[in-house]
């Protein structure tokens, strides 16, 4: 056998969690120098899966209410909405709560501020194109017209209750949702097969749709798709549904931006950056008896100490 064939090894073990802490950092530093175009073009793709998986969780729980117990419908909609961040982490795209982790490499000083800062400004704004392009389409199909416009009330219903928020608990949802979509995001990096990926991201993400907490990106496609059923929808659906736009009244632009996305928006990066990321650094990465290294050390200098 060719000496080149035999030094190739692979391993099907999942990584344990010093090394997945490594190739946080190693992704973290790999996204912040993504060039701009590219950067924006894959947070489009993002907010377009997540927006997917906010389409699927409305579909699959219309009618459920009233008719499956409470716990039972928001679990089939946790595992559904689950889609959207298996396509961003298998096909490849850039989220905003998933790159909160990239303050790993920031806490190391391998990205500056300005990168780390940049990046998610490039990708929030990617993934709110793309969710919103998402919810326009959805909307111009007529999909909302189906089940006599239950589906339309279901996804009226999901906005309005979003937009009804006070802002310190939609905050708190923020922190509690992103702390698990971060944790699905972790335990991906121990993964070797696309199998092992998606394993690993169905429950922490079922768990935070069950559980009713906020996530900024998918609100840009449940509340947005809400206001063009209130605001554009015709006659025939309101006769149809029994329902009419009076009922929604948290839904407004106003509310979706200062009601919800703000609060939510701060909290998903408390509990993905804070929470997550920077707790596994101090852990994995952190230098000791540094709070925040001043420079990266190298072997040598570690066997100086030890010496």
């Amino acid at each position: 056998m060719p000496e080149a064939q035999q030094n190739i090894s692979f391993s099907f073990d999942s990584l344990l969690p010093p090394e997945m802490a490594q190739k946080a950092e190693n992704v973290g530093v790999a996204k912040a120098n993504l060039g701009k175009w590219r950067m924006l073009a894959l947070a489009i793709l993002a907010g377009a899966f997540i927006a997917l998986g906010a389409m699927f969780a409305t579909t699959a729980t219309t009618g459920a209410a009233g008719n499956v117990p409470f716990g039972l419908a928001r679990l089939v909609g946790g595992l559904v909405f689950s889609l959207g961040l298996i396509l961003v982490v298998i096909a490849g795209a850039e989220l905003f709560t998933g790159n909160n982790l990239i303050v790993m490499a920031w806490a190391s000083h391998k990205v500056s501020t300005r990168k780390l800062l940049y990046n998610w400004g490039i990708v929030y704004v990617g993934n709110f194109i793309g969710a919103m392009v998402t919810a326009v389409f959805v909307f111009l199909s007529h999909q909302y017209m189906s089940a006599n416009g239950a589906l339309g009330v279901n996804a009226l219903t999901v906005a309005n209750y979003k937009t009804g928020l006070e802002f310190f608990p939609a905050f708190v949802l923020g922190v509690l949702c992103n702390a698990l979509v971060c944790m699905a995001v972790w335990l991906c990096m121990s993964a070797r097969t696309t199998t092992d990926k998606i394993l690993a991201i169905i429950f922490p993400i079922t768990a935070f749709v069950a559980a009713g907490f906020e996530h900024s990106i998918a609100n840009m496609y449940f509340i947005p798709m809400g206001l063009f059923i209130k605001q554009f929808a015709p006659a025939s659906f309101w006769s149809a549904a029994g329902v009419s736009a009076a009922d929604y009244a948290n839904l407004t632009w106003g509310n979706f931006f200062f009601a919800n996305l703000l609060p939510v928006t701060l909290g998903n990066i408390i509990g993905g950056a804070v929470m997550v990321g920077l707790v596994y650094w101090f852990i994995y990465l952190r230098p000791a008896g540094h709070l925040l290294p001043r420079r990266p050390h190298t072997d040598k200098e570690h066997q100086v100490k030890q010496a």
